[in-house]
């Protein structure tokens, strides 16, 4: 790349540097503001807001930057559009795991059209930058030109050349260089491109923009940067981008770069805008990293485009393009494999100040909880809900029955799905329990979670009520015999649990389970599954104690209709009676 002083581009906005970028020159870091020697924009522009970071500050740059778009759809601010656009949604990709408001969804989705077409937009004219620099430097060479001022006195007449070709106009490529050509179609996509963009940026609601720029950070606000949730998601992230370098180092393809560069990008949004301790440490890393692999991606496709516009006059000169633009594209790989592989790398540094061990899952539970309380009306009634679910399990368990599969999955799978059964109802009351599966599988499940416990919750949470589950059910007819039987249980379980808070009003706080046999001892003897009759209550019936409960009070009606699917699992009798409550002195 040119060291020489061609163009400057500081980045306020944190972006990818473009190709003919000055190296370590950045606005953002040393706060110049946009900086250009092409076009020095007013003192005014650069300090229109003096926070660079935060949602609302970069909703407030976006309609900022459609202003200076539509003036021409120039290079930088299609590139600080696009950046800004990108942060917003990222942002919103972070906080939606905390907040279900629909509203991050919306925002999310009104600016990937434009950010699409402007993506098309950019992708020419970066084609262009490199073409620029590339050009002369290979061609000149081809033809004996040793010094840098021939090179760019030629550049500047293939420019000339090629803008004076008329579209429509039939000339055979061999007439022109490489260069010529390959600049005369760039800007004639150019041209079709800022008309695709243009009407993009028409059809964009600034109005509502400006709405959710009001609301959405007031939402955010409740979250406190730097916390360990936010730090949860940042994991989750960095596991995503992670992963995405295993793949690329395998296959080396120009697509798992690019995709690489989006995993490390999204990580690098998050650690900038929600945990600023990290991000200052990290910053320049994770622009570097994101730059370099940016560059492999613009010579990717500019290799491509060129290719498939056959622009080059002959073989000779098609071998010098190539060997050129693969020094450049493996000069940037290098640079990253020897920052970001081995025992030492960047991913060892990023990964130590992010949650570790059982920390991990218990944060992945909070954000769970954090998300329902957001959709579910009475969150208080969950929360009596989980608790009487799992004095109920415990309590079996203190008999002898088993579970069908492992006891802590069984557990942690009832506890959640106590938590999120009413989620559902932030769409409508009726079918409630069928909303909820949707929520709680859309959701996906948490860093630290097994995808077979999330999906075991959200076909309980289905189950808390409605029709009886059964091993015919378009949920449960696929899984594994043991699953089955544990969904069915678990099922029945938060049904009754539910029954002793169905009115909602908190009267019932705590159970107490045993059995009393034919003698009035302790249950005896017990089968291979716990569950088939002459098993571990063949004695007697299974009693719960309910302090608050009465057989005429309001909740006796749905404990005594909800029991019965627990009484068929078990193959016992369930009575629920009244708990005995010592005086208080």
């Amino acid at each position: 790349m040119y060291r020489g002083l061609q163009r400057i581009s500081g980045n306020p906005e944190g972006g990818r540097v473009t190709a003919l970028a000055f190296r370590g020159i950045s606005g953002e870091n040393r706060g110049f503001g946009r900086f250009s020697l092409v076009s020095m924009p007013s003192i005014a522009h650069t300090t229109r807001l003096t926070r660079t970071t935060g949602l609302r500050y970069w909703m407030q740059r976006v309609l900022e930057e459609c202003d200076r778009v539509a003036a021409g759809f120039e290079a930088d601010p299609v590139h600080d559009l696009r950046v800004s656009i990108r942060r917003c949604r990222s942002m919103a990709v972070g906080l939606m795991a905390l907040d279900p408001d629909p509203d991050w969804k919306a925002m999310k989705k009104a600016g990937k059209r434009l950010f699409q077409r402007l993506g098309a937009l950019r992708d020419v004219q970066i084609m262009m930058e490199w073409v620029e620099k590339l050009g002369p430097e290979i061609e000149g060479s081809a033809d004996g030109k040793e010094n840098g001022s021939s090179a760019a006195t030629e550049m500047d007449q293939n420019r000339g050349d090629a803008e004076g070709l008329e579209d429509g106009e039939e000339r055979h490529h061999g007439h022109y260089s490489a260069t010529q050509t390959l600049m005369h179609i760039l800007r004639a996509r150019e041209q079709e491109q800022k008309l695709q963009a243009q009407s993009a940026l028409a059809e964009f609601d600034r109005k509502q923009w400006h709405h959710w720029s009001k609301s959405l950070p007031t939402r955010a606000g409740r979250f406190r940067p730097g916390s360990a949730l936010f730090k949860h998601v940042a994991l989750e992230r960095w596991t995503e981008a992670r992963a995405l370098q295993t793949r690329t180092l395998h296959n080396r393809s120009g697509a798992a770069y690019h995709r690489l560069r989006i995993g490390i990008k999204r990580f690098r949004y998050i650690a900038e805008n929600f945990l600023p301790a990290e991000h200052k440490a990290w910053s320049n890393d994770l622009k570097e990293m994101q730059d370099l692999l940016g560059e492999v991606h613009d010579l990717d496709v500019l290799w491509e485009t060129a290719n498939s516009c056959h622009a080059f006059p002959d073989a000779e000169s098609r071998e010098r393009w190539h060997k050129r633009i693969i020094a450049e594209r493996t000069k940037c790989i290098e640079r990253y494999r020897a920052r970001m592989t081995g025992p030492g790398s960047l991913w060892s540094v990023w990964r130590a100040a992010l949650p570790q061990g059982k920390r991990i899952q218990l944060l992945g539970m909070r954000r769970m909880k954090l998300w329902a309380n957001g959709l579910d009306p009475d969150s208080a009634h969950s929360e009596r809900v989980t608790g009487l679910a799992l004095q109920l399990y415990d309590g079996l368990l203190a008999l002898g029955w088993k579970s069908a599969i492992d006891d802590a999955a069984a557990r942690s799978s009832l506890q959640t799905a106590a938590w999120l059964h009413d989620v559902g109802k932030s769409q409508g009351e009726k079918c409630h329990h069928k909303a909820s599966y949707d929520l709680i599988r859309a959701h996906g499940t948490p860093l630290g979670w097994k995808d077979a416990d999330m999906q075991r919750a959200a076909i309980v949470a289905r189950f808390h009520c409605g029709a009886l589950p059964t091993r015919k059910h378009k949920l449960l007819r696929d899984l594994l015999p043991h699953e089955q039987r544990a969904a069915i249980h678990l099922s029945a379980i938060l049904r009754l649990a539910n029954a002793f808070d169905v009115k909602h009003d908190g009267h019932i706080r705590r159970i107490y389970v045993g059995n009393k046999g034919k003698s009035g001892g302790a249950m005896r003897g017990e089968s291979r599954n716990g569950f088939k009759h002459g098993g571990i209550m063949r004695d007697g019936s299974v009693f719960i104690a309910a302090e608050g409960y009465s057989p005429f009070g309001p909740n006796a009606r749905a404990i005594a209709a909800e029991r019965h699917l627990l009484e068929t699992v078990l193959h016992r009798a369930v009575i629920v009676r009244a708990a005995k409550v010592a005086a208080r002195s």
